[in-house]
């Protein structure tokens, strides 16, 4: 019974490592500050998942939590319900408070990794994020739009990295309600 528990011990720590780990060959950035990455953030493009399909006018609000975590709110306008969709979760460093690695969650006990993989450090305007694996890429920047030229230069990035970039979606940020 003892060998039985410690089998499912090790099986429930190694799902919850893969969920909040970075994808291998990936850094988190170095000299983050929480504090300056609290705030609005507008999605520019994505890799598709489920639970942001159909969605345009994506943003991201972060605020301080009284435990030392983070509150998340995002919402995004659904086009095909006409409607909008809003989520609201939980973030908590991961490792060293200078190390942009976060883990959350939106579902209760369960964490999927959040990692800042490049940064406009020095104004904390643009920010490239990955999940858990190389399927999760979102590009955000403070603004409803981002330089054409950054873009580029963050897709190339993360194509480098092995991000299949072909299949990013742009967010529209100015679509009407109708």
């Amino acid at each position: 019974m003892k060998k039985l528990c410690s089998i499912v011990k090790a099986v429930v720590l190694l799902l919850i490592v893969s969920c909040t780990g970075v994808p291998q060959g990936l850094k988190p950035v170095r000299e983050f500050e929480l504090e300056r990455y609290m705030g609005k953030w507008y999605e520019i493009a994505r890799l598709d998942h489920s639970f942001e399909r159909n969605l345009s006018r994506v943003t991201a609000q972060y605020s301080l939590r009284q435990d030392g975590g983070v509150e998340v709110v995002n919402q995004g306008f659904n086009q095909k319900s006409g409607k909008w969709q809003m989520i609201t979760g939980k973030a908590y460093l991961v490792g060293k408070e200078s190390v942009g690695s976060l883990k959350v969650s939106f579902f209760g006990p369960f964490y999927g990794g959040y990692h800042i993989i490049a940064l406009d450090q020095q104004d904390y305007s643009y920010a490239m994020v990955t999940g858990p694996s190389l399927s999760y890429l979102w590009i955000l920047s403070r603004e409803k739009t981002l330089d054409r030229v950054i873009v580029e230069e963050l897709v190339s990035k993360a194509k480098e990295w092995g991000f299949d970039t072909d299949k990013l979606i742009y967010v529209d940020q100015n679509l009407s309600e109708t």
